[in-house]
């Protein structure tokens, strides 16, 4: 690996770290970074997914502030995030890319206008559940499946999850945003986990990432949550908007 590589990787770690903190999708600065190098898609999917999991946990550990009080609805909706990390994983390893590919920018284009929409979906929602269980099942059954999205591929699972828990979750954007780095650490981990195990991880690559995503957790951080909600919220839909594209262009 040259000079240039290292750097590159490592600075594509640190501006993942920072977009997964604040809005997610950084898992498309990387992972492209990667692919441009010469690794191999399974490689890169996989290190890429190892190596992040660290900056993961420090943008957990930066809103850890949002998460007081909210270890009820953390327990019940992690539960649900590691199911579906885990069935993700097994999906990328048992199935062909091109399976799960086809419909990651229409689930990202979905996700984005969700949480445009979401002011006025949530009043919706208030309106017209008939009690609080009804809506929190159909919230559980939306993190199983975003989680199996994040534990196959990764890219803009957290504007998935922002979106989910923005709709159906009475509470502010930033303790939501908490909330959707601890899912998204749940996610990561446990598929790195998987990947560990039976997966090709380059290690060089992982570490290089690992220590990039740490810094820019922290930073990410303070942004984040610097950041007004019309702004947390239009960032979010932004960057949905872009990933999608990006994916639909290829």
């Amino acid at each position: 690996m040259t000079g240039v590589e290292i750097v590159a990787i490592t600075a594509a770690g640190a501006a993942a770290g920072l977009i997964n903190t604040v809005v997610g999708s950084g898992s498309l600065v990387t992972f492209p970074t990667l692919l441009f190098f010469g690794f191999p898609p399974l490689v890169a999917n996989v290190s890429n997914t190892v190596g992040l999991v660290p900056g993961s946990a420090s943008g957990v550990l930066g809103y850890r502030r949002e998460l007081a009080g909210q270890r009820p609805r953390a327990a019940r909706l992690g539960a649900a995030a590691l199911a579906g990390a885990l069935v993700g994983a097994v999906l990328l390893l048992a199935l062909p890319s091109s399976t799960f590919s086809r419909v990651v920018p229409f689930l990202v284009l979905a996700a984005s206008i969700l949480m445009a929409a979401q002011p006025r979906l949530s009043r919706l929602v208030l309106r017209h559940r008939p009690d609080g269980a009804g809506q929190s099942r159909l919230l559980v059954a939306a993190v199983f499946l975003t989680a199996i999205y994040g534990g196959y591929f990764g890219a803009a699972q957290s504007v998935l999850f922002m979106a989910f828990l923005a709709v159906f979750v009475p509470d502010s954007l930033q303790r939501l945003n908490g909330l959707k780095n601890l899912l998204a650490l749940a996610v990561n981990a446990l598929a790195a986990a998987v990947f560990l195990l039976v997966a090709p991880v380059d290690w060089r690559v992982a570490l290089l990432i690992a220590l990039g995503s740490m810094v820019g957790g922290q930073v990410g951080a303070v942004v984040g949550r610097r950041m007004p909600p019309p702004l947390l919220r239009a960032a979010v839909v932004t960057v949905g908007l872009v990933v999608s594209a990006r994916l639909l262009i290829g």
